[in-house]
């Protein structure tokens, strides 16, 4: 079994490194951070990966999307997505995941799983206010995200 990789951008509060990191513990998966990156790395070796961004405006960051655009085809890829933002109910989630999930099914990916909760969030006039959901993500939610991870980890090696 190849190396689980997880794929993150994450800036402004870094509520999605913060998931990124509960989840690459559990599973001891490699990230690489594409905020800056444009390198296209070679997935042959990883059978597991993992897309997270924060949510802007309904969808992941552009840097995502315009990096899983660029990503190759493949085949037996197993994939999943996380994201933090503003406002968080696993319909929004799965509607703000869409485009995100879209493009990788696109390029072949299997999407195994889904992970989404409140991050803290200072954009627009929330910063005038001192924005929302501060303290978040939470330990509650950290532990949200190690379930997650483990059962990721389980869906991948009962599927092999």
């Amino acid at each position: 079994m190849g190396k689980p990789l997880i794929f993150l951008c994450s800036y402004h509060h870094n509520n999605t490194k913060k998931i990124c990191n509960a989840i690459a513990a559990k599973i001891n998966a490699a990230i690489i951070e594409i905020n800056n990156n444009s390198e296209l790395i070679d997935l042959e070796k990883y059978d597991l990966i993992g897309f997270g961004a924060g949510i802007d405006s309904g969808k992941h960051y552009s840097r995502m999307l315009t990096y899983a655009k660029e990503l190759p085809n493949v085949k037996n890829k197993k994939a999943f997505i996380f994201s933090t933002s503003g406002i968080f109910t696993v319909k929004k989630m799965l509607n703000d995941h869409r485009a995100l999930r879209n493009m990788l099914k696109n390029k072949g990916f299997e999407i195994i799983d889904e992970f989404g909760c409140k991050g803290y969030n200072t954009n627009s006039v929330l910063k005038y206010f001192r924005g929302m959901n501060k303290g978040r993500p939470n330990p509650a939610d950290i532990k949200n995200a190690e379930s997650f991870a483990e059962k990721i980890l389980e869906i991948n090696e009962n599927d092999r």
